[in-house]
């Protein structure tokens, strides 16, 4: 049994503004299955990727790059299938005539969680390897630089006219990292 999906070209569907003007990301991609290209501010592409619902995923590249995240384009499909989604991505990439450095050496930054002892400062960094210090301390460290780099991002997407809510998973933060719930 096959499936036949029509790829769209990247080049023709539209440009949709990730943040729209009331401050909501693409609402008509909630719990729809398809792949999506990110481009920046300037329109290139960043990021290819699939996913079972659009919406959920562009709220969280939006997190983990909002520097990135101004437009989207998008196509859906009806069922899921691994093996059409990687067709359509893979034919946006080679349209795109090289891989965006989110799928590349980016892609970590696009996929995975934010690690916030990445971007510690001196001090954090003095105060979590102080010898002296216990565990639970450790981790209130971590936390504390969990919730400083939370609180940036907050900014950051605030000032860009977001008004979604976005909360993080608490958990995480005591690892030092950064998903949302």
């Amino acid at each position: 049994m096959t499936t036949e999906t029509n790829i769209s070209s990247l080049a023709t569907l539209e440009y949709i503004a990730y943040i729209d003007d009331n401050g909501q990301l693409p609402e008509q991609f909630q719990s729809k299955i398809g792949v999506y290209g990110i481009f920046n501010q300037e329109k290139v592409l960043q990021f290819v990727g699939y996913s079972r619902d659009v919406y959920l995923s562009l709220k969280q590249h939006l997190v983990r790059q909002p520097q990135n995240c101004y437009w989207v384009k998008v196509q859906t499909i009806e069922r899921p299938s691994r093996a059409v989604l990687e067709n359509i991505e893979n034919a946006w990439i080679a349209e795109n005539n090289s891989v965006p450095l989110g799928n590349a050496e980016q892609k970590e930054k696009w996929t995975q969680p934010i690690d916030a002892k990445a971007v510690m400062t001196p001090e954090e960094q003095a105060n979590y390897q102080n010898p002296l210090i216990d565990d639970m301390a450790q981790v209130k460290i971590i936390k504390n630089v969990a919730r400083r780099v939370e609180a940036e991002i907050l900014e950051v997407l605030q000032a860009r006219g977001l008004r979604l809510q976005i909360r993080f998973n608490p958990k995480f933060k005591e690892e030092g990292l950064l998903d949302l719930k």
